[in-house]
Order: structure tokens, then C-alpha cells, then sequence
């Protein structure tokens, strides 16, 4: 008897990047799928794990190793993108990789469009989605008008992830709380590359954060989605979530499918939008797209097959089944950054052991131990408790041009 043919491979880009290409590759083989994951350092602690058929290692990923892996497929594969630049870098060679990979993608401009905060907001703001008030800095007079303009607490950030951004602060966005911070920032990051995002800072705790998954087929046809709500984040004012759950939103929900149907999206996506109690309104944080998120493992844990239901689009198999939320309570955490968010809210009294315990209870998924495949988890422990070392210096300031001092009320109410 003849053997069926083999299943298409998963190809996962950007193994050795946080979390979030090990959770893809483990949620794939979870599936049956066969998965080969690229990575640029294989001394990184995900390249530990035993759920990859192989691991590829490029310095760095180029179009042309792509093509040597295609070309060595059985099957035309699935590529699953794991970071923005990854992201960004297959829709701009979109027409290279099509011979040997399915790319779920929009057009290369809508992608930018989205991806790009200096292009993404003031398409949100003249097309009626909720944005907090935002000003794109191109020059000292942009600049100027911010300070006048904007309320504050805000946080100043770059409309993309950049080298020149990480090699001058390891914050996503940089908290000030006066005109006179705001200017301070600009001069010192006035020689960037691009732009910066000057925006009010969103007021209501880490608590009134949601986030919408959702996967769009080939023409546009929402097939899943997801709603979940940060717990805690760290670090504590604009890091990553370190714990969170899966709860309805149906304003969260609308907000996301509408955004993404009005540019006539495909593939994976991703919202981040925030509650804001003193306005009683919902303001867009940010989007992702094209790429899993942190959240994708917590769909999987709540009985919701994202990852998968891409895979089987692409490649033309039935899609799964489960795809309905039943918003049964499922957790996800990442416990490497959940201590040190715990202890900063524990002497801040923003958090006793009963509600640590009971944030903890209930289904979860961790985004790095796993039983089944431990050393991703043991291998970043020994490599260093990175985070905890950090932990001094994120309870810090923000902003570059202060010291640490007792917060003001206003700074309080951001922190909160």
C-alpha cells in the first residue's frame, strides 16, 4: 500500500526570539505537523527543544537560505514569521519565497501600513478607530506641538522596532510626564532614522489592557478569533504581559474585526487596545500582524486552534473544529517575568498573597516550561536570571532625563 503523502512543514522564523517561536513550534507538533524552525543563535535557550524536526541556523536569515530550505521541502511549506522584521521581510520578497512557501500576507503596503505607527495612526484617526490623541514627530515644530498639545502623563516611541531604538533604551516607549520631558526626549532621540510617536498616555490600570487574535483567510473571510485581558505586565509601565486570561469583550472584539476587514486583511492579526475609566472609552494600543503573538498559546489553552486553523488554510486541509471561544477562564503566564511583576505590585500594595494565589489558579499555559519538553525552561535558567537582575533598574524612571524620586499623584495614576 501506497504511503499517504508527507504533511507540509511549518517553517518557523525567529526560533531564538523570546517565547513566542518556541510556543509556535510546540502548539504545530502539538497538531502533527512537521516543523523546522530557523534560528540565528543556536546557543539560545529555545533552540533546546525536542518539538522540532530540525533547526536551521543562518547568520542572519537571508532570502537565499530560505530558498536552499524551500528547495529541499517536500512539500511547499508554511512559513510562520515570528518577529516584525521577519514579517516585514517576507512581504517584501514575497514573490521569491511563493515557489516554495504559502505566505498568508496582505499586500506589502497594507502590511507597512500597519505595521508602520507614523502610517498606521493617523489612518486610524481619519477613519473613525479610537486612538488616544497622537502627534508623528518629523521635526522640532512636530515636536513643539506635542508639548503644547498633548496631556500629560505620554509616552514618546518609534513608529517600528529599530537597532537604533534598542541601543538607547531597552523600553518599548519612554513615559514623560512634562512639556519640558517630552522636549528633552526628542533632542536625545532627534537623530533616529525615523519619526517618533508622541501620544497621551491611556489612563485605567494594567487590568483594563485587552488584546483580539484573529486569523483572516485568503479572501478576507474571518475564520477564528480570540479575546484576553492582561493580569500583569512586566516591566511594570510598557513591558510584555507576564500573566493573563481569556475574557469577552465584545467592543474589543468589533473594534479589531472592523479595523482589519476595512483594509481587506489576510492572515494573522493581532489588536491591543486599552480601557480607559476616566473617558469611558476603548483606545487602539497598537496592532501585530502577520505573526503568533504571546496570546496565540493562551487561544490554544482556551480550546481555540489559531496557529492551526493558518496551517490548514493554507495548505487546503479541513479546518479544525474548534474555533468558537467558550471563554472557560483559561491563563497564560510567563513565570520568568510574573515574579518580578508580583513583587513590584506586592510593595507597591497593589497585591496581596491571596490575590497572587488566586490570579494563579485555574487553566494555564506557561510560555516557556513545559514538561513534556523541559530544556527550553532549565536552559534559560541557567543562562541567567536576566530578568531579575534587571528588576532595580526597570522600578526606575522611565524617562532619560530624570532620577529616581518620589512619584507625583499624576505619576501614580499612569503607574497604576
Amino acid at each position: 500500500m501506497a504511503k499517504p503523502p508527507a504533511r507540509a512543514h511549518a517553517i518557523v522564523l525567529d526560533l531564538d526570539h523570546n517565547y513566542i517561536g518556541l510556543q509556535t513550534v510546540r502548539i504545530l507538533a502539538d497538531r502533527g505537523v512537521p516543523v523546522i524552525a530557523v534560528a540565528r543563535d543556536s546557543s539560545h535557550w529555545a533552540c533546546r527543544t525536542n518539538m522540532c524536526e530540525r533547526i536551521v541556523t543562518t547568520k542572519p536569515t537571508t532570502l537565499e537560505a530560505l530558498k536552499q530550505l524551500g528547495s529541499e521541502l517536500p512539500r511547499k511549506g508554511v512559513l510562520y514569521p515570528c518577529t516584525d522584521e521577519r514579517v516585514a521581510f517576507v512581504a517584501r520578497n514575497r514573490q521569491h519565497l511563493e515557489p516554495w512557501y504559502h505566505i498568508v500576507l496582505p499586500p506589502a503596503d497594507t502590511v507597512e501600513q500597519l505595521m508602520d505607527k507614523a502610517r498606521f495612526y493617523p489612518f486610524a484617526e481619519q477613519n473613525g478607530f479610537p486612538i488616544p490623541p497622537t502627534v508623528v514627530i518629523h521635526n522640532p515644530e512636530d515636536a513643539e506641538r506635542a508639548a503644547e498639545t498633548l496631556s500629560f502623563p505620554s509616552v514618546v516611541k518609534p513608529p517600528k522596532k529599530i537597532q537604533e531604538w534598542r541601543e538607547r533604551t531597552r523600553r518599548k516607549g519612554i513615559v514623560v510626564r512634562s512639556a519640558t520631558e517630552l522636549m528633552a526626549v526628542y533632542q536625545r532621540l532627534a537623530d533616529l532614522p525615523v519619526p517618533l510617536i508622541a501620544q497621551s498616555w491611556i489612563g485605567g490600570s494594567v487590568a483594563d489592557l485587552f488584546s483580539c487574535n484573529c486569523y483572516f483567510d485568503r479572501n478576507g473571510q474571518l475564520l477564528v478569533s480570540f479575546v484576553a485581558r492582561k493580569i500583569r505586565q512586566w516591566p511594570p509601565r510598557t513591558g510584555q504581559s507576564s500573566l493573563g486570561v481569556e475574557e469577552r469583550n465584545d467592543t474589543v472584539h468589533d473594534i479589531t474585526i472592523r479595523l482589519f476587514q476595512s483594509v481587506g486583511f489576510q492572515g494573522l492579526g493581532y489588536l491591543e487596545v486599552k480601557f480607559d475609566p476616566a473617558s469611558n472609552q476603548y483606545f487602539i494600543v497598537e496592532p501585530n500582524i502577520g505573526r503568533p503573538t504571546g496570546r496565540s498559546a493562551i487561544a490554544e489553552n482556551g480550546g481555540v486552534e489559531l496557529l492551526y486553523t493558518m496551517y490548514a488554510d493554507a495548505v487546503g486541509l479541513p479546518l479544525p473544529e474548534k474555533r468558537q471561544q467558550l471563554y472557560r477562564g483559561a491563563k497564560w503566564i510567563d513565570i520568568r517575568r510574573d515574579i518580578p511583576s508580583a513583587f513590584y505590585n506586592f510593595r507597591r500594595g497593589k497585591l496581596s498573597i491571596r490575590g497572587w494565589w488566586k490570579s494563579w489558579k485555574g487553566l494555564k499555559h506557561d510560555a516557556v516550561f513545559r514538561w513534556r519538553d523541559p530544556r527550553p525552561f532549565v536552559s534559560a535558567v541557567t543562562q541567567g536570571f536576566g530578568l531579575l537582575r534587571q528588576r532595580k533598574r526597570h522600578l526606575g524612571d522611565d524617562s532619560p532625563t530624570t532620577e529616581s524620586r518620589k512619584p507625583t499623584p499624576a505619576e501614580a495614576a499612569a503607574e497604576r
